[in-house]
């Protein structure tokens, strides 16, 4: 996939711009806080239909503005559509034809994102994790969503039972949606599973490269539903929820635990081999879209990634990201010599756009 142009008005404090895109390398240059970023995640709503970074869509829109307008004009003559006004709900449109549920957009463009804030997979709860693999798999397998839509549902209702006050639940209502929570927690643990254990030689063979193999890493996925059929792990413990007022087990409460040399990830290492585990997750999530989406090649966005890398990891980095092998990339910087370095080892063809306030130069 190559997005060819990016037009954005009155995105964060982006009043107006229209990009002209190289198919290859795209790098944007300049100080912190001058709106490299916000193009980066400009990119990624198009994809996703929302934020990387904010949950609000109309904290989006430029301050003083009252709306705004992103479009991509993609390859293969895909042009996507968002327009949205302070207050009201966003419109998506896919060559002129607007989304009836935006679930059904996602996945088309596939899409990788490394940014700062992938530190919160290390240091941040369970919940970031989570939506990680929701976040991959979701991007080649549409009936996942429709399956955590379901979960999530009978959960909501679940718990709503479980928060009454006065009156006992009925039995036969919770359980029928404990059947429901049942039902669907085994199908998103099964792929799950299935993304995790393919997914973790990959990762291992990136960290190896970036490291220079000099630290060993593993990611285990853990779930209720390796503990037996997930109706009786979630109806064992009903009295106990019920004290709680909230469900226990599921899959709402699955993990993936990152280790290295043997120890948990979060008490171990340095700030540059956790950024290590964290691209290299990311470039094995890039690998894995690009064999299982119908072998389209996802964007890659590169936000700040070598900030506490030493020189040499800073070097495989370069050396991986300027192959052949991987497709569009965006890359935000604020040293020019990181990116003339990837330039340098790159035949492809490439651009760099200078930010400062908002405003994006040739």
């Amino acid at each position: 996939m190559i997005l060819e142009k990016l037009s954005l008005i009155n995105y964060k404090n982006i009043q107006e711009a229209t990009l002209e895109l190289s198919p290859k390398i795209n790098c944007l240059i300049g100080q912190n806080g001058v709106g490299k970023t916000n193009v980066l995640d400009a990119i990624y709503f198009l994809s996703f239909c929302h934020s990387a970074s904010n949950p609000n869509d109309s904290q989006v829109i430029r301050h003083g503005e009252e709306f705004l307008v992103l479009e991509g004009a993609y390859s293969d003559e895909l042009h996507i559509y968002c327009g949205m006004k302070r207050g009201t709900k966003k419109h998506f449109k896919r060559n002129k034809k607007e989304y009836k549920r935006l679930s059904e957009h996602i996945g088309l463009i596939p899409l990788v994102m490394v940014s700062p804030a992938d530190t919160l997979l290390i240091e941040g709860g369970s919940e970031e994790r989570r939506r990680l693999m929701d976040l991959v798999i979701s991007q080649y397998d549409r009936s996942y969503i429709e399956s955590m839509n379901r979960y999530n549902k009978a959960l909501q209702q679940r718990n709503t039972m479980l928060k009454l006050e006065d009156v006992e639940p009925d039995p036969e209502v919770i359980s029928l949606w404990e059947e429901q929570m049942a039902i669907e927690g085994e199908r998103i643990f099964a792929r799950r599973e299935a993304f995790v254990k393919e997914l973790v030689p990959i990762f291992q063979h990136y960290y190896e490269q970036i490291s220079g193999n000099r630290e060993q890493v593993s990611i285990e996925y853990v779930s209720h539903c390796q503990r037996g059929p997930l109706l009786e792990v979630i109806q064992r413990d009903r009295t106990k929820d019920r004290i709680m007022g909230y469900s226990l087990h599921g899959i709402h409460r699955d993990d993936l635990v990152f280790s290295l040399g043997g120890h948990p990830l979060k008490r171990e290492g340095s700030q540059g081999q956790h950024k290590t585990f964290v691209i290299s997750l990311k470039l094995a999530q890039f690998d894995f879209l690009r064999r299982t989406n119908n072998q389209t090649t996802p964007l890659l966005l590169l936000d700040d990634i070598f900030d506490k890398l030493d020189a040499e990891r800073v070097e495989q980095i370069v050396r991986l990201v300027a192959g052949d092998e991987f497709g569009q990339i965006f890359i935000t910087d604020t040293n020019r010599e990181h990116l003339d370095s990837i330039l340098s080892r790159s035949s492809h063809d490439y651009k760099i756009f200078h930010v400062e306030d908002g405003e994006i130069h040739v």
